[in-house]
């Protein structure tokens, strides 16, 4: 499986259905269609207080980001998460799981700082990271797992993406790629 428009940006595909991100982002795992495994349906509280189920969003493809108010690179990659949300809303829902922070408020500071709208699962004990078992490390935050239409785990990312990727590997996965 090919992902177009990244070997523009230094990155290399290859049969295996590994593209390394080149300019030090995180490599992105794709699996192809006929090898993807069925992801598991999250549900639970935000940190505004609502209800969440990615069972909500399973005509589109879900872009799910484990992450930490208390984590760097989480930081840095807000801004860009939230861009490429915007830039693909028409096949993609972007979700959050926001893990590890103890009160919420310290998730919706982080989410107001950076300009985030999506929503996010609050996760303080990981349950919902735990899952994600075998396909997100518990300690490998951030991370974001892309989930085709068909509810199946299309792509993953393990540490810190770019908009670029995330836009890439949306509209790839969206094509039915």
């Amino acid at each position: 499986m090919a992902v177009t428009g990244l070997s523009a940006c230094g990155t290399a595909a290859t049969d295996s259905g590994y593209v390394s991100a080149g300019g030090g982002g995180s490599p992105v795992t794709l699996i192809p269609p006929d090898k993807r495994p069925t992801a598991p349906i999250l549900a639970g509280t935000t940190i505004d207080g609502g209800t969440f189920s990615t069972a909500e969003a399973a005509d589109k493809v879900i872009v799910l980001n484990v992450w930490g108010s208390w984590c760097a690179p989480c930081r840095k990659e807000a801004a860009d998460l939230q861009a490429a949300s915007v830039e693909t809303a028409a096949v993609a829902r972007f979700v959050g799981i926001n893990t590890r922070d103890p009160d919420p408020a310290q998730a919706k500071a982080f989410n107001r700082s950076f300009g985030v709208t999506y929503p996010s699962l609050y996760d303080p004990a990981g349950e919902q990271v735990l899952k994600l078992q075998g396909q997100v490390p518990p300690n490998g935050i951030p991370s974001t797992l892309v989930i085709d239409q068909q509810g199946r785990i299309a792509a993953r990312i393990i540490g810190e993406t770019t908009k670029l990727t995330l836009v890439t590997v949306v509209n790839d996965v969206a094509s039915g790629k």
